[in-house]
């Protein structure tokens, strides 16, 4: 398990050749002869037998069968040849070719009369089973969360739920073998701390991370942008605690860039703020459940939504930045281009924005602007952010037209500058509204708090519709959004 499990080192071994090999493997014991072959002609050689003594016979052998030196070599194929110089791997080859051997030994002339090729055999290091129990040891004497033993007829789901562990809908046992494999997806120590979890002020370390992670449904790999959506949730510019506290609708959106959120395939097209794809619904799940396992942010307790929504059980989605029109959110947010990262913001539910008939920014800008004026109210101003995801349809007329974001941004500003006659408490009806006292000093106002308007691209390649994702209370009496990079 590269980059969690600390096996014995490679420096164990002396410089030379190291062969693995196993019994039962026939390529194995196709090379006997080789292996004594390089024995008489005096090579350093060192000879690592998978399953026990006694094979190759005739040979001085190490028994590896605990597969520690295996792991540390990361055998994956026997018979396998590696040379080690000064302690670090310098040539290596795998299965059984004439040509590879002789180049990894630096001899010739190697297993005369056997064929120049025989693939090998799958390494004891590939078993699953075995990989769990190594996993299993390697947790339990390198991870601080306490163990829970349940009774032999007790179900773990049900355990679960009644510890209050879920977010309502069931969740994946953190066994320590889960666990450890989890924490293979990065190279931070499992007791580092990653931040410090509001509304309890409790600290997360990676391995507690780690541990909601497997909890959530997450495959290692995607582990560096939860902890990255962690550490953006827990600072005081976000305001995770006032977040849950408030009666509001408000959750964690987690917007995903750059490289990594393509190899871990996450979902920026069709769908990509629903379901149906696994790094987006666990990545924000795991956010989720850190917030309430770790910080006791529960629902009913410090979590005091009136109504609530959805996306409070998952709310993450990357960017179809390959497919925009404009530059990336991270990149706009202040990050080199071609760097992953995280932009966590105080979102409600998606709010549908429908125009399947403008053709012509000018025209499109209006809808955009009709809609956002909506956010938390029609007659609020000024309190708020707001993402607009703009489809790749819509994206289009911005693209043929030549409209940067800056350009799309400074005209809804000049169409968002709302006329306060209409926003006073009465006017139009409704009790509603801002204080008489503000009209006094303003013709206008604008309806997005000054900078507060989130730019990006994602969607299906059909559908002439874009979202709003409105947000709670914005800037330093609120919440604010926060990128982070996400780091290995």
């Amino acid at each position: 398990m590269a980059g969690v499990t600390t096996f014995t080192t490679r420096a164990a071994l002396p410089d030379g050749l190291a062969v693995v090999v196993r019994s039962d493997c026939p390529t194995c014991r196709l090379i006997v002869p080789v292996l004594a072959q390089l024995a008489e002609g005096g090579a350093s050689l060192t000879i690592l037998t998978q399953d026990g003594p006694g094979f190759p016979p005739g040979l001085s052998c190490i028994d590896d069968s605990s597969l520690d030196l295996s792991f540390a070599l990361g055998i994956d194929t026997v018979p396998t040849v590696v040379r080690l110089a000064g302690g670090r791997e310098v040539a290596r080859a795998a299965g059984w070719s004439r040509d590879e051997w002789e180049k990894v030994c630096s001899s010739t002339g190697l297993g005369p009369g056997l064929p120049g090729y025989r693939p090998g055999c799958g390494s004891l290091t590939q078993d699953p089973a075995l990989e769990d129990r190594r996993a299993g040891q390697w947790a339990r004497a390198h991870l601080a969360s306490r163990r829970i033993p349940l009774g032999e007829l007790e179900d773990e789901a049900e355990a679960m739920f009644e510890r209050g562990w879920t977010d309502g809908l069931p969740v994946v046992a953190p066994t320590e073998a889960r666990v450890a494999r989890m924490l293979s997806g990065t190279s931070r120590d499992p007791g580092e701390v990653v931040a410090v979890v509001p509304p309890d002020m409790a600290e997360a370390t990676v391995e507690k991370v780690a541990v909601n992670a497997v909890l959530a449904g997450c495959r290692p790999e995607y582990l560096p942008v939860v902890l990255a959506a962690v550490e953006a949730a827990c600072t005081p510019e976000f305001n995770a605690h006032g977040v849950l506290a408030t009666t509001y609708f408000p959750g964690p959106v987690v917007i995903v860039n750059g490289p990594l959120a393509r190899a871990i395939g996450m979902n920026s097209g069709i769908n990509a703020l629903g379901p149906g794809n696994r790094a987006n619904a666990t990545i924000g799940r795991a956010l989720q459940l850190v917030i309430r396992n770790v910080g006791g942010g529960r629902p009913g307790e410090v979590d005091r939504a009136t109504l609530g929504q959805p996306g409070k059980y998952t709310f993450c989605f990357a960017e179809d930045e390959q497919g925009s029109p404009w530059e990336p959110l991270s990149v706009e947010r202040g990050l080199p281009p071609g760097t992953s990262a995280v932009t966590v913001f105080a979102g409600e539910a998606p709010r549908a924005v429908f125009d399947q008939l403008s053709r012509e920014p000018s025209s499109l800008v209006r809808t955009y602007a009709a809609c956002l004026r909506t956010v938390a109210h029609p007659k609020w101003p000024v309190a708020y952010d707001a993402v607009l995801v703009v489809s790749p349809e819509h994206g289009e007329v911005f693209r043929r037209a030549g409209w940067s974001k800056d350009r799309l941004r400074a005209e809804l500003d000049e169409l968002l500058q709302l006329p306060v006659e209409e926003l006073v408490q009465g006017a139009g009806g409704m009790a509603e509204g801002i204080p008489p006292r503000w009209a006094e000093t303003n013709r206008t106002l604008p309806k997005l708090r000054p900078g507060g308007l989130l730019v990006v691209h994602a969607g299906g390649r059909a559908g002439l519709f874009s979202a709003i994702i409105g947000s709670w209370v914005s800037g330093p009496a609120g919440s604010e959004p926060v990128t982070k990079e996400v780091r290995a």
